[in-house]
């Protein structure tokens, strides 16, 4: 496993966050990527949050002709049932898990922080919110996927389905179409998660109207 902790970008709204925002990003991008949302998203009432945006490790993408760029895991197959590196995803899930920690230790529970990402990064999203032992406030995962779905039951741990679950997708997305993350959400529902789900008339991207909704989701964790 890698264990050496991410570099990230971090954001605060306000001095002494109360929660954090862990934000991973997708294939090729970095923690920078999705920074420019924080003000788009955040309330007037909400409390003091920091953002945090790690940048995924460089690697070599099979599916892009071996070119290396950030990424959470390897792609080998177009095949969205084996589309992802299980060994990378593992490794990221553990670097994730240390990001976890690592906030705990600046006091921030896991009760207050909300686990966040757009394509490869929703997808170790949802892994290691199947995996995850103590439960997050909430999960987000908007583009995505859960990876290796066929054997989802064999990775959930007791008592993860607690963690509520905002998803999102573009109908006409062409890199993760629709339906992977239709199936996703129905499989997490079955395993006992409650998940909100939204499409919107987009490709793979982010829209205000989608920014609007999480913001009101988001809302009701705070405020909950």
């Amino acid at each position: 496993m890698m264990s050496s902790m991410l570099d990230a970008l971090e954001i605060e709204t306000a001095v002494a966050p109360q929660w954090t925002v862990l934000w991973l990003h997708g294939l090729g991008a970095d923690g920078h990527d999705f920074a420019p949302i924080v003000p788009e998203l955040v309330q007037p009432d909400w409390p003091a949050l920091r953002f945090v945006f790690p940048h995924a490790p460089v690697r070599s993408i099979t599916i892009n002709n071996g070119v290396r760029m950030r990424g959470w895991y390897d792609i080998a197959s177009f095949d969205f049932a084996d589309r992802a590196d299980r060994q990378g995803v593992l490794e990221s899930v553990a670097q994730v898990e240390a990001l976890i920690e690592r906030e705990q230790a600046r006091g921030i529970a896991p009760e207050r922080l909300l686990l966040a990402g757009f394509s490869q990064g929703g997808a170790i999203t949802l892994a290691a919110g199947l995996r995850r032992q103590v439960p997050l406030a909430g999960l987000i995962g908007l583009s995505t996927y859960l990876p290796d779905m066929a054997h989802a039951a064999e990775h959930l741990v007791a008592g993860a389905q607690r963690q509520p679950l905002f998803m999102a997708h573009g109908q006409s997305d062409p890199v993760i179409p629709l339906v992977h993350g239709r199936q996703s959400a129905q499989a997490l529902e079955q395993l006992g998660y409650a998940v909100q789900w939204h499409q919107y008339p987009m490709a793979h991207q982010v829209c205000a109207e989608e920014i609007a909704d999480l913001a009101a989701w988001m809302g009701r964790r705070f405020h909950g």
